[in-house]
Formats: structure tokens, sequence, C-alpha cells
């Protein structure tokens, strides 16, 4: 079976514009993301819509392909990348361009998920831990995701699920498994052709997680659990703390 990995990444933001350019300890952010996925992905490609961070990617020695500038989501991007350059390859793995520390076994979990014919779409989550703490479940910014006994996604919310009945909140985490979604996206490249097709369902707009738009059509998503925590970097204070992360 083969793996493509495409990293979309887009110029504009409306909290840290540049952000994939951004100076990481002597690397643009772009390049510690790609650097990390090509330990596990022989064949990586940036997808952007801008010449600045394409000629970026082609300076370290990256692969880069320019994409139209209107894609809602980066699972669209995606697919326009792939129809450019992914002839042959049986699996798209799509990597968010601000997590500059994943873990190269994230991708390979991810990929484990495609040993099962049946698996149309996979993503990652990661158990909440009791040290995580309440705040950290309850927080909408951090999807949760409840799982079947095939590890498949039941359903995402930026809610708690399940809602644990009859207990105290503070003691959630001490009586059940909750599940964070972490944002890794792999799909079969029929699949991801049939996905992009999709108009957004109300799930989707409601909770703002373009995934429920696939449960809410019949598809399946296969969850991989990993236990190493992703960093996104939204802000360029985000950035700071990830760069005292890097330095130690």
């Amino acid at each position: 079976m083969k793996f493509i990995g495409i990293i979309p990444a887009r110029y504009a933001s409306t909290r840290f514009p540049g952000k994939p350019l951004a100076d990481m300890a002597g690397k643009p952010m772009i390049q510690r993301v790609y650097e990390q996925v090509q330990k596990e992905l022989d064949t990586v490609y940036v997808a952007t819509d801008d010449s600045r961070i394409f000629d970026a990617v082609v300076a370290f020695g990256g692969q880069a392909v320019m994409t139209g500038e209107n894609h809602k989501s980066g699972t669209d991007r995606c697919y326009e990348a792939y129809t450019k350059v992914g002839q042959g390859f049986d699996v798209v793995i799509n990597i968010q361009g601000d997590e500059p520390f994943i873990h190269p076994e994230q991708i390979a979990t991810i990929k484990k998920c495609f040993n099962d014919a049946s698996t149309q779409l996979a993503t990652l989550v990661k158990p909440f831990t009791e040290a995580d703490g309440f705040d950290a479940l309850f927080n909408p910014n951090s999807p949760k995701v409840v799982l079947n006994k095939n590890s498949e996604a039941m359903y995402f919310s930026r809610s708690i699920i399940p809602y644990k009945r009859g207990a105290e909140h503070t003691e959630w985490l001490k009586s059940h498994t909750y599940y964070k979604h972490i944002g890794l996206y792999a799909y079969r490249a029929e699949v991801l052709k049939e996905i992009t097709a999709l108009p957004q369902s109300s799930l989707e707009i409601t909770e703002s997680l373009e995934q429920l738009r696939w449960l809410e059509n019949g598809y399946r998503i296969k969850a991989g659990i990993t236990t190493h925590e992703t960093i996104g970097i939204d802000t360029p204070e985000d950035m700071e703390k990830a760069i005292a992360f890097l330095m130690k």
C-alpha cells in the first residue's frame, strides 16, 4: 500500500499571518513539520496557495504544489493537491502545517489503520488523563470523540461526550476514558474524492467540525490511539512557547 503525505499551508491567518514561514530556531515552521513527516513517509508535499510558501519549501529541498485560494478546508486543499501529484497512491494523509512536533509514530499509527481493508478514513485520538484535569476536558477548542468496539468514531463534539450521570464532574476522568481528537486524517484516495464532493451537513455547521459531514453521510472513521501530545501553533505567543519547548 502506497501512502502520500500532504501538508496544507495557507499564508493568510487572522491571528498569525505568514505562520508557515515564521522562524522557528533557524528554520521556517513548515520545514519543521515537513522534516518530522519525512521520517515516516517517503513522499511528502506541501499544498499551498502562496508562492512565498512554495518557494520556501523548494529552497529547503522539499516538494510543494500550488493549489487554489478558495478552499474551505484542508481536506479540500489536499484533494486538489492529490489530483496534481498523487497518481499511484492508495492513501492520502493530511498533516496540519502548524504542528511542528508531530511524532513519526503518530503517522505510523494512522497508517496501520489501513491494514484493515474495510477502513475508509482514519484519524487519531488521545486519552485524557487525570493529570489533564476537568478544564482540559471541558475546553471546546479540544474536540472529544466516542468510539465503538471496532475503534471507529461514533461522534465528535466540542462538548464533553459522554455525559457521566450520577457523578461529580471532578470525578469523571477517574471513572471513564475520554478521548481527545487529534486532527490528523487519512483517506483512501477514492473516498477523498467522494467526501470533498459532499455539501456541508447540519452537524458539521453546528459544531464546526468537518468530520461530522462524513459521519452524517455514512462513512466510517477508524481511530488509532496515540499517547503523544501535539502542540498546535495558532498565535505568535504559541510560537514563543514552542521555541522554548524546542530549545529544551
